[in-house]
C-alpha cells in the first residue's frame, strides 16, 4: 500500500462520501495500475460488495462495444446511422429549420453527443416538466426506443449534426446506437454485454437489469426518498442498466484502458473534447468524459486528465493517467448532488500520491 493511502486515510474518505445531506450509502474502490494496490470500503448503507446500478457508466461499456466492432472491421465511426437503421426510425429524427438532417446523422455524431437530437430524458415538456423529474417523483414507466423516438421527433433538435463547438448530452443517442449494435451483432444488448464483456472478463456479479421483480441492487435515493423504478431500469439497456459492483466495474475501467477491447492506442482519438455545462460540469469526447479539474487544485503536481464515466445515481468509473490511479464505485444519489462528494473523494486521493 503506498504509504500516505493507509486503510484510516481511506475509510475517512469514503466516511467523508456520506456526510453530505441525503448521501445514505457510498462504496469506494481504488486501484493502481503497475503496483498491485488495491482498496475497497463502503460507508452508511452500502456494502463493499453491494450489487447497484451504474446508470450511465454503462455508457463506457458502450462505447467499448463500439470500438470493438471497429477493431473487427464490423462498422465505422464515420458510417451514416441509415445505412443501420430501418427508414421508418431515421424519418423526421432531425428536422431543423426546415431541413431534415437525419440521412446526415454519422455513429461518431451519436457516440460523441454531437448530433445535436434532444435527450429525452431531460427535454422540458409543455406541462414545465422532464421525464427525469416525473421519474423521480414516482412516476415510473418504461422508455424503449419507439416511445423515445415518438417524443424526440416531435421536438426542436438543438443544432445541425457536427455543428463546430456544439455538444449536447443526450441518452436518445444511445438508445439509437443500442439498436444499431443490436441490428449488426443480431443480439438483444444484454446478449451483447453479456459475450463481448462479462464473459470476456469472467465477471458474476454483473448484469442488465430486465426482470422487473429483480430486488438484487441497492435502493437508488433522490433526495431523502428511495425511488424504485423497475419498469424504467428494465427498458435502458444501452443507456444505463447495468447492474454491478466496484470491483467488477473496477476489472471493465481497467481492460478498456489497457487495450482488452480496442487498440490501446486508440485512446487517444476518443479525446476530442468539448466542455458541456449540463448535467454538471465536464469534458465530453468520443464515447468518453473527462473531468473538469482547475490547475490551482494542484499547482504543484499537476492531476492532468481524468478519464472515464458519471452515472445519474453518482456511480462513477474514472482514471487518472498521471498517477496510473483508477476509481469506481457509487454514492447512490440522483438528485446530483452526489456527484460532488465523490469528485471530492478522487482528487483528494489523487493528491495523496506522489
Amino acid at each position: 500500500m503506498p504509504e500516505k493511502l493507509a486503510e484510516p486515510f481511506l475509510n475517512h474518505t469514503v466516511g467523508q462520501m456520506v456526510k453530505k445531506r441525503n448521501n445514505f450509502g457510498a462504496v469506494l474502490c481504488v486501484e493502481q495500475g503497475d503496483n498491485g494496490f488495491s482498496w475497497l470500503g463502503s460507508a452508511g448503507n452500502v456494502e463493499q460488495d453491494d450489487q447497484y446500478f451504474i446508470t450511465s457508466v454503462t455508457k463506457l461499456y458502450v462505447t467499448a462495444v463500439v470500438l470493438k466492432l471497429r477493431a473487427e472491421n464490423r462498422l465505422r465511426l464515420e458510417d451514416k446511422i441509415a445505412n443501420h437503421l430501418p427508414e421508418d426510425t431515421i424519418r423526421g429524427l432531425h428536422v431543423l429549420d426546415g431541413v431534415d438532417y437525419s440521412d446526415a446523422i454519422t455513429i461518431k455524431h451519436l457516440i460523441s453527443n454531437t448530433s445535436g437530437i434532444p435527450d429525452y430524458f431531460a427535454y422540458k415538456q409543455s406541462n414545465g416538466k422532464t421525464v427525469a423529474s416525473q421519474l423521480f417523483n414516482g412516476a415510473d414507466q418504461d422508455w424503449p426506443l419507439d416511445k423515445t423516438l415518438a417524443f424526440i421527433k416531435e421536438q426542436k433538435p438543438k443544432f445541425k449534426p457536427g455543428q463546430k463547438g456544439k455538444v449536447h448530452y443526450s441518452d436518445t443517442n444511445y438508445q439509437l446506437l443500442g439498436r444499431i449494435i443490436e441490428n449488426m451483432t443480431r443480439l438483444n444488448m444484454s446478449e451483447v454485454f453479456q459475450r463481448f464483456i462479462f464473459d470476456e472478463l469472467g465477471l458474476s456479479k454483473t448484469y442488465v437489469y430486465n426482470d422487473v421483480n429483480d430486488r438484487k441492487p441497492v435502493s437508488l435515493y433522490y433526495k431523502s426518498n428511495a425511488v424504485h423504478l423497475p419498469l424504467y431500469m428494465s427498458s435502458i439497456a444501452p443507456e444505463g442498466g447495468i447492474v454491478s459492483t466496484a470491483k467488477e466495474t473496477m476489472i471493465v475501467l481497467k481492460a478498456f484502458f489497457n487495450g482488452r477491447f480496442f487498440p490501446k492506442e486508440e485512446l487517444e482519438e476518443l479525446k476530442q473534447w468539448n466542455l458541456i455545462f449540463f448535467p454538471g460540469q465536464f469534458y465530453y469526447g468520443i464515447g468518453l468524459e473527462k473531468l473538469w479539474v482547475p490547475r490551482i487544485i494542484s499547482p504543484l503536481k499537476p492531476i492532468k486528465e481524468i478519464l472515464g464515466f458519471w452515472g445519474q445515481s453518482g456511480a462513477f468509473a474514472f482514471y487518472n493517467p498521471e498517477r496510473d490511479t483508477y476509481f469506481t464505485g457509487t454514492i447512490n444519489q440522483c438528485s446530483g448532488l452526489g456527484h460532488s462528494a465523490a469528485y471530492k473523494a478522487m482528487i483528494k486521493i489523487i493528491k495523496e500520491i506522489s
